[in-house]
């Protein structure tokens, strides 16, 4: 019998030291092609607590961050209640040490000691067909960086030629921010529906899909990589010290949206990539998933 608690447990604690495959590669890749020495430091600075993270199972970061779990489930299958045992694992870490206890009501502000609370975790779930397994990609975002993400509803013609418009927000986004943005950062941006589902879509563009890779919508994916490009060109640098990585990735998820409008969501992400996934399959075995 599948034991989801050991199981989901054991990944929320890894996701607390360990970042994900694919940051580490591209933080690795970063202090090699930086060329600004102050900019440089910073970036092995970081690398070096990634890895002193991994290696003595401390915490990654000060910040606990806040968790959405992602769950994808076929037909016919039992779905133990994970919002649940997500719960009880995110306490176990807190009381290990794992995790800073910062989970507050919002309005009275008072600490509930364990970062238990309405909402916490955030899940989300999708059913699909034809697949025999559960997935479940729990992701701890910080949030000091949440103070930059921006959302703005364009009329067809601020969206400009060649997306003009929409890239002229991102990059105001990005020198707004400037270096305070716990930089190297990834940004994921939300394009359609309404308001909502922008702010959901720009959230799983860096939770799900990795940072190495692109869209596979030809034409989004030229979008990424110019924007990727432009942000880096901005000299703004790991810490805001100048140099040619600001940013480590930009991935971009849309939705259909109305004929009178466009919505689009930027969302500021640290380098601290706090995730992982399993897939839990009928026959007992599970698969560790790589975001490569």
């Amino acid at each position: 019998m599948v034991d989801y608690k050991k199981i989901i447990r054991d990944l929320i604690f890894k996701i607390s030291y360990e970042v994900s495959d694919d940051c580490q590669c591209l933080l690795d890749r970063a202090v090699e092609m930086e060329t600004d020495a102050s900019s440089k430091m910073i970036l092995e600075t970081i690398v070096e607590n990634v890895n002193i993270a991994r290696e003595c199972k401390q915490a990654l970061c000060q910040s606990p961050g806040y968790l959405t779990a992602y769950v994808t489930f076929g037909e016919d299958f039992f779905v133990p209640d994970l919002e649940e045992i997500l719960k009880e694992a995110i306490i176990d870490a807190t009381k290990i040490g794992y995790l800073r206890p910062s989970m507050v009501d919002p309005l009275t502000r008072v600490n509930s000691g364990d970062n238990s609370g309405r909402g916490v975790p955030n899940m989300e779930y999708e059913h699909k067909k034809g697949i025999d397994y559960i997935e479940v990609i729990p992701s701890i975002k910080g949030c000091g960086i949440e103070l930059y993400n921006k959302v703005k509803v364009f009329t067809i013609p601020e969206i400009g030629d060649n997306y003009e418009g929409i890239k002229r927000f991102v990059l105001e986004c990005v020198c707004e921010a400037g270096g305070t943005a716990c930089l190297p950062s990834a940004i994921g941006i939300g394009i359609g529906g309404q308001v909502d589902v922008a702010a959901k879509l720009s959230r799983r563009a860096m939770s799900l899909r990795g940072w190495m890779q692109r869209s596979e919508d030809k034409r989004i994916a030229q979008l990424e990589n110019e924007l990727l490009e432009e942000i880096n060109s901005l000299n703004i640098g790991s810490g805001g010290t100048g140099g040619k990585v600001t940013t480590l990735s930009v991935n971009i998820e849309t939705a259909a949206t109305h004929t009178t409008l466009c919505p689009v969501a930027v969302n500021f992400h640290c380098w601290v990539a706090r995730r992982a996934g399993i897939r839990l399959y009928k026959d007992g075995r599970v698969e560790e998933l790589s975001f490569m």
